[in-house]
């Protein structure tokens, strides 16, 4: 069959032929037994569902033997054959085009250099998911091939409830994930919803097709670096970056490092990601012993080195032992998966990850009490060097609050905030989102690394334009981004997808996508699909990352995120999600994307100067009424630029009144 055959095939009627288990493939740990015997029951119940009855009896042994050996159901022997990967779009089986477009961007999210546990689906951060089985993956391809401009595809949790009928202007595909009664969105319920195939953990972009592989985080991580070190005013030069994860998103760190200029130390467990990412040029050189470490630290800081360094080990033995070698780190964060840190997101110190995997599934009470002692014991080693003038900040991943939960010593002495602040609030928050400014990310279709490099060039001098009359609280913001599209194409950032992302405000995303539109329609390059990360002004509510700058009390709430999907919808998005869960964890946090179709045509003119307005000025102004300065000035800006816009303004309180009660 032809990979166009394939995908129409949808699930096989004849069963295809079980599948040996790849040992050279990073898998998924084996996730916790937390169903009792009926649930189990359920869970086959429900897996059978996808197939037709006569499979049953051969299915429900191979499907159990799953639930007990993984505590999952993936339907191994329905993964494809062909390969995984984005191809160009004129490749894909389909009557629309923007379907097509989607089908591409499903593949990229899953292609072996970009996804994190291919064969379970899992694109980063150790459970952030495409789809549950590869069952929901071959029905939502072959519906996005039959599908036409006046359906809409409905995705809950991976599942395709199949295609609607719609409008043009609808959206083709509304993805949910996750989005649980809220008292039951604690730890342990994701692990039972999810081993019953009823919910997934959809992270922020893996479960809405918007992955773009490690750079689609090196932007934000180098501007994150660059001003934590102006933060601390010291030129990254000679200095030390010290973090942990080299998985989909923290594996950008050191690339983003070595862009900043610093030395960038960055420990990891799995020796095979480790190995992808040297292999890949995200890292400079690897070393496994801590003596060896310590020593090419100390050169690397006396020649002024720009270097990454991935340490395969644990983080907190590197905390520990740069303490007594007297090795000052200037700069320290860590980017594990601690949002999920009991099912492989964050390991033990003390013993390997082969033992910490077996543990993880074995006893799960006592991998949770070692993962426990570990939080504690690195943040002591943090505090340590904190005290000798370390500036240390979370890095959204959730490491003050599991840390808090551990009962570790990192609460400031007013019991009720922790001791570091995390980057949103320090950092990205004040000096960028309160400006509008976010990750942008653009990705050509057609496959060809020349229309890269083309809107490359198209989205460099759009900026430059801009910034000769941009007003002087943003120069900084367009000087970054400018500098990081010159040097875009020599950091080799392209992992899977011809794409790109950059820091741009609501003004830029605009007149760059009508550029690119423009260029489209003169046949000068492909269709190009446009998108962000979550991780952005407006789409996500999240209280310890990208809300924790917002002090009015609301940082709790998520009413941004989801009016922002809902007004992305009608405004002209091809493709919106809508996930509980992300970057800090199930419970923790509601985030919203989008993706949105170039094609050339004044309709899509038309829908991007409506959708790209509306997806950054929601977060500006929910922002400006919590009384942030610069979010203040950037919505009256916005509405001197567009007369029908009308924002709720905040009146300040002088403070000597509340002084007087």
């Amino acid at each position: 069959m032809t990979f166009k055959e394939h995908i129409l095939e949808g699930i096989p009627a004849l069963l295809p032929a079980l599948k040996p288990y790849d040992y050279s493939i990073n898998h998924a740990p084996k996730r916790k037994d937390i169903l009792s015997l009926e649930e189990k029951k359920l869970a086959l119940r429900n897996a059978l569902r996808y197939f037709d009855k006569k499979h049953h009896a051969e299915l429900i042994k191979e499907f159990k033997t799953e639930l007990t050996t993984y505590g999952r159901i993936y339907m191994y022997r329905y993964r494809p054959d062909y390969k995984m990967f984005a191809r160009p779009i004129e490749e894909y089986p389909a009557k629309s085009k923007h379907a097509a477009a989607i089908m591409l961007m499903i593949q990229n999210n899953l292609d072996y250099a970009v996804a994190q546990h291919p064969h379970e689906l899992i694109t980063y951060g150790g459970n952030g998911a495409v789809f549950q089985n590869w069952a929901q993956y071959r029905l939502v391809m072959k519906y996005l091939a039959e599908m036409n401009d006046e359906q809409t595809l409905v995705v809950y949790s991976g599942h395709p409830l199949g295609l609607f009928p719609s409008h043009k202007e609808a959206p083709r595909v509304v993805v949910t994930n996750g989005m649980m009664i809220p008292n039951y969105s604690k730890q342990d319920d994701w692990e039972k919803f999810n081993a019953l195939g009823v919910t997934q953990y959809g992270q922020m972009t893996a479960g809405s097709y918007m992955y773009i592989g490690p750079q689609g985080i090196v932007h934000g991580t180098t501007i994150t670096v660059l001003n934590a070190f102006r933060k601390i005013k010291k030129s990254p030069k000679g200095h030390l970056f010290v973090t942990s994860g080299l998985g989909g998103m923290s594996g950008a760190q050191p690339k983003a490092g070595n862009i900043a200029g610093c030395i960038t130390v960055c420990a990891e467990v799995n020796p095979k990601i480790t190995k992808i990412r040297h292999e890949q040029g995200w890292i400079d050189e690897v070393i496994t012993e801590l003596d060896v470490l310590v020593n090419r630290v100390a050169k690397a800081k006396i020649d002024k080195e720009t270097v990454s360094i991935a340490y395969l080990g644990n983080i907190v033995d590197v905390w520990e032992k740069f303490n007594k070698a007297h090795i000052h780190i200037d700069l320290g964060s860590d980017q594990t998966s601690l949002h999920n840190p009991y099912a492989g997101g964050y390991y033990p110190v003390g013993i390997s990850f082969e033992e910490a995997n077996d543990l993880m599934s074995k006893s799960p009470e006592l991998f949770k009490q070692k993962i426990q002692e570990t939080l504690r014991r690195h943040v002591n080693a943090i505090n340590k060097h904190t005290e000798k003038g370390t500036y240390f900040f979370d890095y959204g991943n959730a490491f003050l609050l599991e840390a808090s939960r551990a009962g570790a010593n990192i609460m400031d002495k007013n019991g009720i905030d922790f001791k570091y602040p995390s980057y949103v609030q320090d950092i990205m928050g004040p000096m960028c989102f309160d400006y509008g400014f976010g990750p942008f990310r653009w990705v050509c279709t057609s496959g060809k690394p020349k229309d890269l490099e083309k809107t490359d060039a198209i989205a460099c001098q759009v900026l430059e334009r801009i910034k000769k009359n941009s007003p002087l609280e943003i120069q900084q913001q367009m000087a970054d981004n400018i500098q990081w599209i010159k040097g875009a194409q020599e950091n080799k950032l392209v992992v899977g997808s011809q794409s790109r992302i950059l820091y741009a405000d609501a003004e830029g995303r605009m007149k760059i996508a009508q550029t690119f539109n423009d260029a489209i329609q003169k046949g000068d390059i492909g269709f190009v699909v446009l998108g962000r990360d979550h991780h952005d002004v407006s789409g996500t509510d999240s209280p310890y990352r990208e809300t924790s700058n917002i002090y009015d009390g609301s940082k709790f709430t998520a009413d941004m995120a989801i009016q922002n999907v809902i007004g992305d919808s009608f405004r002209g998005a091809t493709w919106v999600s809508i996930h509980n869960g992300g970057g800090v964890g199930w419970g923790e946090v509601i985030n919203g994307g989008f993706g949105m179709v170039l094609d050339g045509t004044i309709d899509a003119e038309r829908r991007l100067k409506s959708m790209l307005f509306w997806d950054v000025n929601n977060g500006i102004a929910r922002r400006s009424w919590a009384r942030n300065g610069g979010a203040v000035f950037a919505i009256n800006r916005a509405m001197k630029s567009e007369p029908n816009l009308k924002v709720t303004l905040p009146n300040i309180v002088d403070e000597s009144l509340l002084n007087l009660l």
